[in-house]
């Protein structure tokens, strides 16, 4: 049995998998986006996102949403990655577990915390009112803020551990190096150490924005009626007014607009100044 013949007998049954659980059904979804009520060939699902004002806000929205998800994440996470980096290999593991711990508990639960913790009567609002910081309630949830703090939740764990696999990579010395040179730390960081680290802030981020504008349950609960976007959209449309074809299109605009914008990001950032470190 030749190479080739073991690679494919080896790989055919994740294939076959693929094919009928995900392929296939996206094939049927596309086609059913092309379906008018009486299932005849139309546009018209794609023209009435076009022309209608309230989807394109809506689309726009999920996008915005999720910049600010990354944003969020990128500052945060950054450091830790930094931390993790220069720690110790057992205390690294403890971060690392820390950092992934809450991802065993259910994102509903999480969100539900969230909650309890944003909301009017939050320890959050409580304790500005205590230290009279402010007169009012903030409202923290049921807007785009809450979203955002729900997403950056859920996903600073993929922007985390995505920068950190690229600073492990990092010589040590070439830092060294820099300061022998007589270079200060920050144009250490600027010229040596966020370069090449950027494979990894592009996976995280191209992770986070993904996963962010395809989130159903944190926009839906933290959000609420007040914000909607694109996937809870999209879900009312099948689920609620069981109007599928238009349900459909509108999850593949929002794949479309997913994969061009992140196309776009890494084609942009991968030229120029950086294209030899995406190169080596």
């Amino acid at each position: 049995m030749n190479k080739r013949l073991s690679i494919t007998l080896l790989t055919a049954p994740a294939m076959i998998v693929l094919l009928g659980v995900f392929i296939l059904p996206m094939l049927l979804m596309l086609m059913l986006s092309f379906q008018d009520e009486n299932q005849a060939f139309t546009l018209q699902n794609y023209t009435l996102f076009v022309q209608d004002a309230f989807y394109v806000e809506i689309l726009w929205r999920t996008i915005r949403v999720s910049l600010w998800t990354v944003l969020a994440t990128l500052l945060l996470g950054f450091p830790v990655a930094m931390y993790m980096a220069q720690a110790t290999g057992k205390m690294r593991g403890i971060v690392t577990m820390l950092i992934l711990a809450p991802h065993l508990i259910s994102v509903v639960i999480r969100n539900f915390g969230w909650v309890v913790v944003l909301g009017e009567k939050g320890w959050i609002n409580e304790m500005l009112m205590k230290l009279g910081l402010i007169e009012q309630p903030l409202r923290l949830l049921y807007n785009e803020l809450g979203v955002v703090i729900g997403l950056t939740d859920s996903f600073i764990a993929y922007m985390v551990l995505a920068i950190a696999t690229s600073l492990y990579a990092i010589d040590p010395s070439l830092s060294k190096a820099a300061s022998i040179l007589g270079a200060s730390r920050i144009r250490t960081f600027f010229t040596v150490t966020l370069p090449l680290c950027l494979p990894g802030i592009i996976a995280g981020t191209t992770l986070v924005f993904s996963l962010s504008m395809s989130a159903f349950v944190t926009p839906a609960l933290m959000g609420g009626t007040s914000v909607k976007v694109m996937p809870v959209i999209a879900y009312e449309q099948v689920m609620a007014t069981l109007n599928w074809p238009l349900g459909a299109a509108l999850a593949f605009l929002l794949l479309g607009s997913t994969i061009l914008l992140v196309t776009l990001y890494t084609k942009l950032i991968e030229t120029k100044r950086y294209k030899e470190v995406f190169a080596s």
